[in-house]
């Protein structure tokens, strides 16, 4: 071996031979290495959810914007103003955290309030002030070190020296050393903080070529420098003339006059900038990739976090889940917002990616950065009135957002795909491709809305209804060959009957979710109430009884105290005494001992009978008629026996309406109660007696016994209260209706599903979407009606569809 070295092997064979543990903290220790910047960024970010502050809000702003759109990585300037930046917020918290400063006095009084200055700035004092300001520090200084040992901190220095003199040599090769005094003037290299930019006179040069075209040796130079030079340098050059023009002339301005030095410093800011971004638009090479899927998870994330969440973007007073608002029919503001919002933004982006507008994506990159952060830390503490280190929601929301801006920016950084072909789903022909794709089409509007985009925002000749024509036959055509691909890796010998595994699998699935659906509501509404249902006790129990049309002589309620559980000896004395009735038993089937409760009613009314004379005298003449139902004692109080008229036992359901249980009440009659009126002085009330009470009790009372059906839980009643009629009709006929569709239809779409091999008619389509991204849009008509020509020609797709 010629590169052998022994001490190298024994140290390979040394590192094979540790524990597994060490290895694996000798992984995670390279991992962590190997993606150091992505540690400093992880604990920038977490100091700035947990801080919240205007301190803390400029470095996650500048990973967005700088860090993580520099190619091919973060330069040293960028370093260096994270750790200064660090150590000055540092020492301004240290500083402010003496208790001489007026708002440090009143400190439990103000560390809640989100608009509270100090609290926005960052500058208040608490306990831990500057532990995770610390952490950030020490990654920030292991990141350097990391760069430092592998040669990359002063990379960036020398990359500028070198590209600086080779521009130099160029332009003396160029001009041939025979620039006067004035050329020279024009070529002065401006400032180091402007990147060297040089000035350069097009037409000079262009005069020079033409003198030096005579010259076989200068033409060739010529040629030798056309090759190095692309168009895109120059017209970049031409392109900064003026600008480096006015530059130069502000800098010789600045001495004679304030306004040119303030000119001077304002543009010492903006061309670094301006070009910082005008690279990354034009870049010299693009590794182009592709990572709007990943984009779009992060966004449906969001969207998840928003719906299930929604009451930590908005009041305290909001609702605790979205069901109970919508179910009143309410739609809060906050949900409102939030929701267009982040629905309006996948949108764009989907825009842009259909467009592939690397300008596009940098604007929105920056709209998207300024605005959410100015939103989350400034406006939302004030509508939800705690601090955003409070809200765990908007923390989750944020940190999955900013792994959205990290994706993002990787997109920008690397340029857009040249080509989009199809979905993402589709790259490969397995089970989990197959049932993600038909998952991903059962969603609402998800994939009428998706080929909608594309269609508006893709070059193509072809009208709506033949887009949707295409899209609907290459899912068709990939779903079946999902399925012969299946077929070939499990293939199925002829003669020989299905094997039991697949019958039982594949059918007693179906068999069971048939039948599950079938007796789907009756399951749900026995099962809801009996084994997940909840005891809904009364509370407040009230009699009133009327006589005719008159002041109400009788009005009684019982709460608390008065309204008692049976023990286990009253229950079971209960149930014996229904022993012979069956309608009474299989009543009692259905409650338990806790659903019963027992209502004592004093017998003395609590309100005085305020009856006028008039209408007393009228009463007195109608309880005189003897051919009423009712028969009547005359004496110093007025005694009656009112029969069959008191419900003994009351029924409780879950709705509103309380019925009186006819199968617990003796030959389906009602008890009896006596009415008696009580006179003292001047005030007079009635007094009730219940005749036939189960506890017996020497004062006059009434006694009550209400059957209080369960309730479903506050999770499932939205879906309970349909009933078992409302389930039949909006889950089960419905769902009957798509299998039937299925089972029903197989016969019409015979010649479209039987394909033996659909390899061509895929090709076909993925050649439809290829020339529409090279712009070969009358290629683009033609496949499209032979696409279309194969699907209306039986014979032809018979041809197309043979094995190979």
């Amino acid at each position: 071996r010629m590169f052998h070295d022994d001490e190298l092997e024994e140290s390979e064979k040394f590192y094979v031979g540790q524990p597994r543990v060490l290895l694996l903290i000798y992984a995670l220790y390279n991992t962590l290495v190997a993606r150091s910047e992505m540690v400093c960024y992880f604990v920038i970010i977490l100091n700035h959810m947990i801080s919240a502050s205007m301190i803390t809000l400029v470095l996650p702003i500048l990973i967005f914007l700088w860090a993580m759109l520099s190619v091919p990585r973060p330069s040293k300037r960028f370093w260096m103003t994270a750790i200064v930046y660090t150590e000055v917020a540092i020492v301004i918290k240290y500083f402010f955290q003496f208790g001489f400063f007026p708002w440090n006095k009143h400190v439990d009084y103000t560390k809640d309030k989100p608009y509270h200055p100090p609290n926005i700035i960052g500058i208040e004092k608490k306990e831990g002030y500057v532990h995770y300001d610390l952490v950030q520090l020490l990654a920030l200084f292991f990141h350097r070190s990391i760069l430092k040992c592998h040669g990359l901190w002063d990379e960036d220095e020398k990359g500028d020296s070198s590209s600086n003199k080779e521009d130099t040599d160029d332009e003396l090769s160029l001009t041939g050393g025979r620039r006067d005094s004035s050329a020279s003037l024009k070529s002065v290299n401006l400032a180091a903080s402007v990147e060297s930019i040089h000035v350069h006179f097009p037409e000079q040069q262009a005069a020079i070529r033409r003198k030096s075209s005579s010259s076989i040796s200068q033409l060739s130079h010529r040629s030798s420098f056309s090759s190095h030079r692309s168009k895109r340098d120059i017209f970049k050059n031409i392109n900064h003339t003026t600008v480096s023009l006015y530059f130069l002339q502000c800098k010789l301005c600045a001495i004679k006059s304030h306004c040119g030095l303030c000119c001077f410093r304002t543009l010492q800011v903006y061309m670094p900038i301006r070009q910082f971004f005008y690279n990354l638009i034009h870049p010299d090479y693009s590794a182009v990739t592709d990572v709007y899927v990943l984009m779009f998870l992060a966004d449906t994330v969001d969207f998840i976090i928003i719906v299930f969440g929604f009451w930590a973007f908005g009041k305290h007073s909001a609702a605790a889940d979205i069901t109970s608002s919508l179910s009143e029919d309410q739609v809060p503001e906050a949900f409102l917002v939030m929701v267009l919002i982040q629905f309006g933004t996948m949108v764009v982006d989907r825009a842009l990616y259909l467009k592939k507008t690397v300008m596009g994506k940098v604007i929105f990159q920056v709209i998207l950065v300024f605005g959410i952060h100015f939103w989350m830390f400034f406006i939302l503490p004030g509508v939800t009135e705690r601090k955003f280190s409070q809200n765990t929601v908007a923390q989750l929301w944020y940190f999955v957002k900013c792994v959205y801006f990290g994706l993002s920016a990787y997109q920008i950084r690397c340029g857009y795909p040249t080509r989009v072909l199809g979905n993402f789903l589709t790259k490969s022909y397995n089970y989990v491709n197959l049932f993600l794709f038909q998952g991903f089409r059962l969603v609402p509007f998800l994939t009428e809305l998706r080929a909608v985009m594309d269609w508006v925002w893709t070059d193509t000749t072809l009208s709506l209804s033949s887009w949707i024509c295409v899209e609907d036959i290459y899912a068709h055509i990939f779903i079946l060959k999902c399925w012969r691909e299946s077929e070939k890796r499990y293939p199925q010998p002829r003669g020989q009957k299905k094997k039991k595994v697949v019958k039982y699998g594949m059918g007693g699935m179906i068999i069971v979710l048939l039948i599950c659906i079938v007796w789907f509501p009756l399951l749900f509404m026995s099962l809801i109430k009996s084994v997940a249902g909840i005891t809904n006790k009364p509370l407040d129990v009230s009699i009133t009884i009327t006589l005719g049309g008159y002041q109400p002589i009788f009005t009684m309620s019982a709460q608390q105290n008065q309204l008692k559980s049976l023990d286990p000896n009253e229950f079971n004395e209960f149930l014996r005494s229904y022993r012979g009735n069956t309608a009474a038993l299989q009543f009692l089937e259905g409650y338990a001992r806790e659903d019963i409760t027992r209502a004592d009613l004093e017998g003395n009314s609590n309100s005085l009978w305020t009856i006028s004379p008039p209408s007393r005298k009228k009463m007195i003449q109608g309880l005189q008629d003897f051919e009423a139902d009712f028969t009547l004692v005359i004496s110093w109080t007025i005694q009656r026996t009112l029969e069959e008229v008191y419900p003994y036992y009351i029924k409780a359901p879950s709705d509103s309406l309380a019925k009186p249980i006819k199968q617990l009440l003796k030959d389906c009659k009602w008890e009896n109660i006596t009415v008696s009126l009580v006179k003292n002085a001047s005030e007079e009330w009635w007094v009730l007696n219940q005749l036939g009470k189960r506890q017996k009790t020497p004062q006059e009372s009434l006694e009550l016994f209400i059957f209080s059906d369960k309730v479903s839980p506050p999770s499932l009643g939205f879906l309970a209260g349909y009933g078992i009629m409302g389930l039949y009709a909006s889950v089960v006929l419905v769902i009957g209706k798509f299998v039937r569709e299925f089972f029903s239809g197989i016969s019409h779409s015979i010649m479209f599903e039987e394909l033996p091999n659909v390899d061509r008619i895929l090709k076909l389509c993925t050649d439809i979407f290829l020339v529409r991204e090279t712009g070969e849009l009358e290629l683009e008509e033609d496949l499209y009606a032979k696409l279309i020509f194969l699907y209306r020609s039986p014979e032809t797709m018979i041809k197309w569809t043979r094995e190979k």
